[in-house]
């Protein structure tokens, strides 16, 4: 019985093994080779598809062709130390687990005053290297298992790819909408103009979509999506680009 336990354990870790190999590899090729789709991508394909209503806009735009100001706007309100980080911000980390943790506590005060409750607006933290690690090759599961397979291609990334080239792939295939994917698609669905041609405000504005872009794109006069907006616009011109 000990030896089958050993065994199982055995071909277990080497399977994991394996399944890293493989993700570190395909992570190589995009050095050289841009990716056509990612995982993310695929399972909302699916999805839209399975509604009978797959419409998909994506469209691969090199990084000299999309506007600086999107990138800059990106940065700011994503990851503003993007350019000088090795995949993971921790302070970033600490910061959003402290607000989410007072959000949830004043939620919880609130409804023992039997207050009308608010929506909690859960914070992230995660870098766009691992916003991109976990869209290209992992699942959208939340358990400890996945965010340690995200940590070591977060890391994978960041060694294999440099910071120009992993931005480029992560606005070429980041949502932007119900089946609007990659910077071209979205400057052309919000704005009919190519992403080179992006103003500061219009790529500040679809900078701030990105936490809930399904959800911004059903609500274009946001109070929040303008004041957003002006503050990230405010911020680009401190944003580092690699």
């Amino acid at each position: 019985m000990l030896r089958l336990l050993r065994r199982a354990l055995l071909l277990t870790v080497a399977g994991l093994l394996l399944l890293q190999l493989c993700f570190i590899g395909r992570i190589a090729l995009m050095a050289v080779l841009d990716p056509r789709s990612t995982s993310f991508e695929r399972s909302e394909a699916w999805r839209l598809a399975s509604t009978g209503t797959l419409r998909w806009r994506q469209q691969w735009r090199d990084y000299d062709q999309i506007s600086d100001y999107l990138k800059r706007a990106v940065i700011a309100s994503e990851d503003d130390g993007f350019a000088n980080h090795e995949g993971v911000d921790w302070d970033a980390i600490e910061k959003a687990w402290q607000r989410n943790a007072a959000a949830e506590e004043a939620a919880a005060e609130r409804a023992a005053q039997n207050r009308p409750a608010r929506p909690i607006r859960i914070r992230g933290g995660s870098t766009i290297t691992q916003q991109l690690a976990k869209n290209l090759l992992l699942s959208g599961e939340r358990t400890l298992l996945r965010k340690g397979q995200e940590l070591v291609l977060t890391y994978a990334l960041e060694h294999l790819l440099d910071k120009r080239r992993i931005l480029e792939i992560y606005l070429n295939h980041v949502e932007w909408g119900e089946g609007v994917f990659g910077a071209e698609a979205a400057a052309q669905h919000y704005f009919r103009k190519s992403a080179a041609q992006l103003s500061a405000w219009e790529a500040a504005r679809l900078a701030v979509m990105l936490p809930r872009p399904r959800y911004f794109e059903q609500q274009p006069r946001s109070g929040y999506l303008n004041i957003r907006t002006r503050t990230i616009v405010a911020r680009m011109r401190n944003a580092e680009l690699p």
